[in-house]
C-alpha cells in the first residue's frame, strides 16, 4: 500500500488514486453500494483512506452514513466468498469471541459459534425477525451462524468502524481535493433531495400500506381500543400519505369513546394545522416494535426502517407493475 499524505494529493502523480477515491464515494451516493474496483491493487487499496478523507471533509452526515454502509456492504459481499477461517480472522480483528464449527440442523449447516454479547451488539440494528435472539440457535452462551450470517453481522461491525473514521478531524486540503469534496457534497444533496421529494399520489393507496398501518387502520375502523402511540402512528402516517383531515377523523369515528372535537384537535395538531404548526411523521420501525405496534414483518419490511419508506417503495412497485406491458400468450 502506498503511503499517501494530504499534501501529496496536489501531486499529479497521485491523480489516479484521487480519481478512484472520488469514484467509490460517487458510487456509494448513487447506488448505496460499491461494486467496481481499480485493476491496479495499489490504487484500489490506497483509494480507501483517501475516500474516507473526502467524506470526512464533507461534514455531511447523510453522505457519511451512506458511504459507510456502502463500504460495509462491499466487505460483507466479499467475505461471503472467503473461507470460514478468513472470516473468523477478520472477526477477531474486531475482538469477536468466535470459533468455527460444523453443526448441522436438518438441511442447515452452521459454520460459526459467536458469543451472544457480540451477536446482540451487531444484530440489534438488523430489521428482520430471524435476527431476534429468541429465534436463534444458542448453546452455552454462543449463537450459531451460517457463513452468510457471519458476513452480514460483520457488515454492521465494519459500518460502525468506518463511521467512526468519518468523524475524525480533517486538516486543510489542497484546492484540487476540496473541489472534489464540494462536488460530492452537491451530488449527495441532490440525491437526498430526490429521495425525500418522491411524489406521493393525492389518491391514497391502501394496498401499499405497511403491515403495521394496515393493522392499526383495521383496529380503528372496528372501533377497538388503541394505545396513544398507535393512534399517533396511524394519524401521522395517513396525513403524510395524502389523506385529508376529515377522512382521518372518520377512521376513528367507530370508537365507543369517540369525541369529534377532541379527535379533530389531535388530528389537526399532528397535520400541522394547530400548535407549533409542525407536521409530524410516524415513528421509525424500531420504535414501533418497542411499543408492540409491529404485527410482524413482510419481505419489504426487512429492507426499510420507516413506515413511509415502505409506502413509497410499494408505490414504486405498483407503478412499475402497472407500466409494464403484458405480453399476450400465443
Amino acid at each position: 500500500m502506498l503511503e499517501v499524505k494530504i499534501d501529496d494529493l496536489a501531486n499529479s502523480d497521485l491523480e489516479p488514486i484521487l480519481i478512484r477515491a472520488e469514484a467509490r464515494v460517487e458510487e456509494a451516493i448513487l447506488s448505496n453500494n460499491i461494486e467496481t474496483r481499480s485493476p491496479k491493487d495499489d490504487v484500489e487499496i490506497s483509494s480507501f483512506p483517501i475516500a474516507v478523507m473526502l467524506v470526512a471533509a464533507s461534514a455531511n452526515s447523510h453522505l457519511k452514513r451512506r458511504y459507510a454502509l456502502a463500504e460495509a456492504k462491499r466487505v460483507s459481499n466479499l467475505l461471503k466468498d472467503e473461507s470460514e477461517e478468513k472470516i473468523a480472522a477478520v472477526a477477531r480483528n474486531f475482538n469477536w469471541n468466535i470459533k468455527t464449527v460444523k453443526f448441522n440442523v436438518g438441511t442447515l449447516t452452521y459454520n460459526f459459534a459467536l458469543s451472544f454479547p457480540h451477536f446482540l451488539r451487531n444484530a440489534a440494528t438488523i430489521q428482520d425477525a430471524k435476527w431476534k435472539l429468541i429465534n436463534r440457535l444458542m448453546l452455552n452462551g454462543e449463537v450459531y451462524l451460517t457463513k452468510n450470517e457471519a458476513s452480514r453481522l460483520l457488515q454492521e461491525e465494519v459500518r460502525r468502524y468506518i463511521e467512526g473514521k468519518l468523524n475524525t478531524e480533517v486538516g486543510t486540503l489542497p484546492q484540487n481535493v476540496m473541489e472534489r469534496v464540494e462536488r460530492l457534497k452537491r451530488l449527495s444533496n441532490e440525491i437526498r433531495g430526490k429521495l425525500q421529494s418522491e411524489e406521493i399520489p393525492k389518491e391514497v393507496m391502501t394496498d401499499a400500506f405497511p403491515p403495521c398501518i394496515r393493522e392499526l387502520r383495521k383496529s380503528a375502523l372496528a372501533g377497538r381500543h388503541m394505545s396513544h402511540v398507535g393512534r399517533f402512528t396511524l394519524t401521522s402516517f395517513l396525513i403524510n400519505s395524502g389523506m385529508t383531515v376529515e377522512n382521518v377523523i372518520e377512521c376513528f369515528r367507530p370508537a365507543s369513546d369517540f369525541s369529534e372535537r377532541m379527535t379533530r384537535y389531535q388530528v389537526e395538531h399532528i397535520a400541522g394545522g394547530r400548535g407549533s404548526r409542525t407536521k409530524y411523521i410516524p415513528p421509525k420501525c424500531d420504535t414501533l416494535r418497542t411499543h408492540g405496534i409491529c404485527p410482524g414483518m413482510d419481505e419489504t419490511c426487512t429492507r426499510i426502517h420507516h413506515p413511509l419508506t415502505y409506502y413509497k417503495r410499494k408505490l414504486r412497485t405498483i407503478r412499475t407493475a402497472a407500466e409494464t406491458p403484458t405480453v399476450p400468450r400465443e
